[in-house]
């Protein structure tokens, strides 16, 4: 089968679209047929991270073709969305580091069964197929960590990432005011359009109709100590990440007597994937597609992300 490789060297230079050979389900596993990947800030992470080989892609929808020994759940011939996140059970459980599928820019992949949950039905494959990593963040940060409630005013800072797209839906959706922030005046009036109340940029002044409920951060220190100003008393702040650097400096005294709650987050367990597939169901809330590129595109595609131009999230088509 066909499948895109890091080398390891090289970075964007080192992914390679070659032929592998083809695994089958061992004991209480599913082989998936791909039909869509889609492509996360962590595939560029890795890339920049890593020395060895390996099999970049954690994002996926398909087809079952091959279902082993013991699984009774998933049949061949279901349409499913791959669950990135491995042996996380409960929202409760928070593993030091989450571990997470690799290999799903290919044509196929062998996954645990516990991996894969029936695909939304008004989900098209492409949205289906960059549905996961993304949402599952954002769907922890919002509705496990920070709680959010109906009326609540929620910031996301550098709208335009597949997270913080996502984020914008599932807040709207859960009766949320919004407020975005970018650099873009493109993607600010997207944003707009998307159903957010507010948009900013991110360097200019932010004239906030009111103070924040909910600070949805992902930028890190370029922006951060912008947040004690708009940040109501009692307010929280759920970090996934850190694109402009992870050293900020927090004012205590002002931090401790505002009682503010700082959160962290990353990925999420298989309950809350589950939750979030009937909130999407629910709501028929479906991700943007940036942009859909053929597998042998694969360096185009990272050269998009790594540039930061696109709206949404970007895919693979498979098949």
């Amino acid at each position: 089968m066909k499948a895109v490789v890091y080398v390891g060297s090289g970075q964007i230079d080192g992914l390679h679209l070659q032929e592998v050979e083809e695994q089958k389900p061992l004991t209480g596993e599913v082989q998936v047929r791909l039909k869509v990947a889609g492509i996360n800030h962590r595939d560029l992470f890795l890339l920049e991270s890593k020395k060895e080989a390996f099999f970049p892609g954690s994002d996926g929808a398909g087809v079952v073709i091959a279902v082993g020994e013991g699984v009774t759940n998933i049949h061949v011939g279901d349409e499913v969305v791959l669950n990135p996140s491995l042996r996380w059970e409960k929202a409760s459980e928070v593993p030091a580091v989450p571990e997470i599928l690799d290999g799903t820019f290919a044509e196929t992949i062998v996954v645990p069964a516990e991996n894969v949950e029936l695909k939304p039905k008004h989900l098209s494959w492409e949205e289906a197929g960059v549905l996961p990593l993304a949402t599952l963040t954002a769907y922890r940060a919002l509705f496990t960590r920070a709680r959010v409630k109906p009326g609540e005013h929620v910031l996301i800072p550098g709208i335009g990432s597949g997270v913080a797209t996502i984020t914008l839906l599932l807040a709207k959706a859960a009766g949320a005011y919004v407020t975005v922030t970018s650099r873009s005046a493109e993607k600010r009036e997207q944003a707009l359009r998307l159903g957010a109340d507010s948009a900013f940029d991110s360097s200019g002044k932010w004239d906030l109709s009111r103070k924040v409920d909910v600070i949805i951060e992902s930028i890190g220190s370029a922006i951060f100590e912008r947040y004690f100003s708009v940040l109501r008393e009692g307010g929280r702040i759920v970090s996934f990440g850190a694109t402009t650097g992870d050293r900020v400096e927090i004012p205590l005294r002002t931090f401790f007597f505002q009682q503010w709650s700082m959160l962290s987050t990353s990925m999420g367990s298989r309950e809350e994937f589950q939750d979030l597939l009937r909130f999407v169901t629910q709501h028929r809330l479906r991700p943007i597609v940036d942009r859909a590129y053929k597998l042998e595109e694969v360096r185009q595609a990272f050269q998009r992300m790594q540039a930061g131009e696109q709206f949404g999230k970007i895919a693979f088509l498979i098949e």
